[in-house]
């Protein structure tokens, strides 16, 4: 294949996408921000070289390299539409039957592997609600076809889905396009990149949130989730040589000068108490450990060019390769975050703005047992369940206003 018309090697600039089940509407706002604001301001023909993503972040950059060849209004609405008019039952199938079989699956009563109905059926494992919906989404919202042909074109540049291989738990970066280069993982005993064609069944596999979601057969492996090991997919990006990162991330940083809360015994016991915050562990990830890390070694280099010389840098280069597959290189990022706590815009919409009445009665069960016991401010663990327009319309809007509060900062970073 011949490489992208857009960038070259030295300038080679990507989006990177995080996972986050329903806090993924924050992605969508930031999406329609860069696609009517940010996009027009830039180059002729802009497009990224470089999308990853995992869990919904993956379904956005498929999202995102399927619609390159679109104008802004095209990409923006289908987007737009499916996270704003957003019901609970669009995701989540649950039914009477689930009543009994999630605990009888939970408890290892009843068989896991089962196979989905309908024209797209992907052979599925475990998991405690159906995955149908889900496959619908991402099987009518995503243009597959015009997705391999802007792939063809080199815009984007490459396609990254990461996921997670259960039986050996690696991550697995899946890559299409002609920037796609599995050397880089070659070095690395806990992960692996895997290159070929992308579907609907990478992304869905991407998308299956551990234990909720059943994993999906590839092959003849099964996965799910990247985010159990990478939920922030900042490592492809760089590994491909990027070094113009665009972060969209779905944790709300608390200022440093915050102080933790203090919760009661009672609180902290609680099962959907812990099971918000494990996700939390579990899906955002080390980003800014990754991000310090990009700083430090900006720094270093910078340091070393000054000391050495710019040769510096390319004769380190020339034994890291050996070692990691891929040198060192400035990098610069930007990072897009909540700038509020999305877990209270969770419980706020849900017991003051009338979720309970909107969702029907066994969401409303499922929600009730995500805020059993949890402090009245706090709902971690609905945030990443509440597939409810109530919830996902404030997240859009708060996208669209964080990414125009960076503008200027998003603009200088893509080469504006």
């Amino acid at each position: 294949m011949e490489g992208p018309p857009t960038t070259p090697d030295l300038q080679r600039v990507s989006l990177v996408l995080a996972g986050g089940g329903a806090r993924g509407a924050y992605e969508a706002g930031v999406l329609a921000y860069l696609f009517e604001s940010i996009y027009p301001r830039l180059r002729d023909a802009f497009e990224f070289d470089v999308l990853s993503g995992t869990s919904v972040g993956a379904i956005h950059a498929a999202y995102v390299a399927a619609t390159a060849s679109l104008d802004a209004a095209s990409r923006t609405r289908p987007l737009l539409d499916t996270w704003g008019e957003m019901r609970v039952h669009d995701v989540l199938d649950v039914s009477f039957g689930d009543l009994f079989g999630v605990p009888m699956r939970a408890l290892g009563m009843r068989g896991l592997a089962r196979r989905i109905r309908g024209p797209s059926a992907t052979e599925v494992l475990g998991g405690l609600v159906d995955i149908g919906p889900l496959e619908r989404i991402v099987d009518r919202r995503i243009p597959w076809r015009q997705l391999r042909g802007n792939l063809r074109s080199g815009r984007p540049g490459v396609l990254c889905v990461s996921c997670t291989e259960i039986r050996s738990g690696r991550v697995t970066v899946f890559m299409n396009g002609p920037l796609a280069n599995p050397a880089p993982w070659s070095h690395d005993p806990n992960a692996q990149a895997v290159t070929g064609r992308i579907s609907a069944r990478h992304v869905r596999a991407s998308a299956a949130i551990p234990f909720l979601f059943p994993a999906v057969r590839i092959g003849n492996r099964f996965y799910v989730d990247g985010g159990l090991r990478m939920n922030t997919p900042l490592s492809p990006a760089l590994r491909l040589r990027s070094n113009r990162v665009l972060v969209v991330a779905l944790k709300h940083e608390r200022p440093p000068s915050d102080e933790a809360p203090v919760y009661s015994e009672e609180v902290i016991t609680q099962p959907a108490f812990l099971l918000g915050k494990v996700l939390d562990a579990l899906m955002l990830d080390q980003l800014e450990y990754e991000l310090a890390r990009i700083g430090l070694v900006n720094a270093w280099i910078d340091r070393g060019t000054q000391s050495f010389g710019d040769a510096f840098l390319e004769k380190v280069n020339a034994a890291v390769r050996e070692q990691r597959g891929v040198g060192y290189r400035k990098v610069v990022t930007v990072t897009i975050r909540p700038s509020a706590d999305l877990g209270r815009i969770a419980a706020d919409c849900y017991r003051r703005e009338g979720g309970a009445r909107a969702l029907g009665l066994l969401p409303t069960l499922m929600a009730r047992f995500a805020l059993r016991g949890v402090p009245h401010d706090e709902a971690d663990l609905l945030s990443y369940l509440f597939f409810d327009r109530c919830f996902t319309r404030k997240l859009i809007e708060l996208g669209r206003e964080d990414a125009r509060r960076q503008e200027d900062e998003i603009l200088e970073a893509l080469g504006a």
